[in-house]
């Protein structure tokens, strides 16, 4: 099996949008030093230049949550393999995404850190592809929506090839 890659997003377009998004939350989040849960491994590329465009005080952490094979539970069995460092009691949170696609992983990880009790619990993400969601979840933040495709590049990967690149592409299968 052979693919290729077409044309999504450029690394300007990105990097406009993420500006916007930055002044959006920095006039958001006046006055409150929000924690970013940064969902690893993908979303680190996203987090880190939201981070630098946002200009109030905040704390950055990070969790990684892992998805089970779908052969046992056809909507899979999602657990947390690297949990927060950072307290969330009455702290305001920001959950940083790079896709949203089903919307599984995310409805479990809401669910979770509001059981942490935090003053409040908001989700931005890059990529939202709707037309793949089987959880409904809130979208506070978006960066871009999508058709159903398979996107790659900018910390995205298939099978953790192509998270180096840039920008993002589709990836397309060869007909052979």
């Amino acid at each position: 099996m052979s693919y290729r890659l077409e044309p999504v997003l450029c690394r300007a377009t990105i990097e406009e949008r993420i500006a916007e998004l930055g002044r959006e939350l920095s006039f958001d989040y006046q006055g409150k030093q929000p924690v970013l849960v940064c969902v690893l491994r993908g979303s680190v590329y996203f987090a880190v230049d939201l981070t630098r465009a946002i200009t109030v005080p905040h704390l950055l952490d990070f969790i990684s949550i892992s998805s089970y094979s779908q052969e046992t539970d056809p909507l899979g069995i999602v657990r947390i393999t690297k949990d927060l460092d950072t307290p969330i009691v009455g702290r305001e949170v920001l959950i940083v995404e790079d896709i949203v696609d089903t919307g599984l992983s995310l409805h479990y990880l809401i669910r979770n850190l509001k059981t942490r009790s935090p003053a409040g619990l908001r989700v931005c993400t890059l990529l939202n592809i709707p037309a793949r969601r089987i959880a409904n979840v809130p979208l506070d933040y978006q960066g871009f929506e999508l058709p159903n495709i398979y996107a790659v590049g900018y910390g995205l990967d298939y099978h953790e090839n192509y998270r180096n690149l840039r920008d993002i592409f589709s990836l397309v299968k060869e007909e052979i």
